[in-house]
């Protein structure tokens, strides 16, 4: 079947409706990384991540579905005052008085991978936003998803480990316009 990138209709969520929408998102992520062995890709250490965000008063989460169906999602939230990623140095270009939005996660079901549904919701979620720049994660050893990000706008400003059993990840920011 092939697929409809504009058929995608895109809801947003809060974090009032975490309870609802975790086992989706759990779900989602399970696809996304099926067959990996690490353990860090595993559904158990991930609900600790979707449970940590998701119960910020200020999360968001915007899903994709088609026909009913998920497609994907994105989620984050804002930095709160002078914060930053664990394990990274805030960059120079964003002073104590600078707002962020950390994007926390953005992921697709394998089958609607290269269609656009990620930039959709990525696009989505920033239209929403209003802080001066977005940042996010990318595992370094996904050289083709740095890339597209870069192709987004984004620039590698860091490096991080940020635990034990985590990959390398490069921060990358992007600024946004209002």
């Amino acid at each position: 079947m092939d697929r409809k990138v504009s058929a995608m209709e895109v809801k947003h969520y809060g974090q009032q409706d975490a309870k609802s929408i975790r086992t989706m998102l759990l779900d989602i992520h399970d696809a996304a990384y099926e067959g990996s062995t690490e353990a860090f890709d595993s559904r158990e250490r991930f609900a600790e991540f979707v449970d940590g965000w998701s119960s910020r008063p200020d999360w968001v989460c915007l899903i994709g579905f088609d026909e009913g169906e998920p497609v994907g999602y994105i989620s984050g939230a804002p930095f709160s005052p002078g914060g930053w990623w664990r394990g990274s140095d805030r960059p120079q270009s964003l002073g104590d008085q600078d707002r962020a939005f950390a994007l926390s996660e953005l992921m697709v079901l394998p089958r609607w991978r290269k269609t656009g549904a990620s930039l959709k919701l990525h696009e989505a979620l920033l239209a929403s936003r209003d802080e001066e720049a977005v940042t996010l994660f990318v595992d370094l050893s996904h050289p083709k998803v740095v890339a597209l990000y870069e192709s987004w706008g984004y620039e590698k400003v860091d490096h991080s480990k940020p635990y034990d059993d985590s990959p390398m990840f490069a921060v990358m920011l992007r600024p946004l316009t209002p």
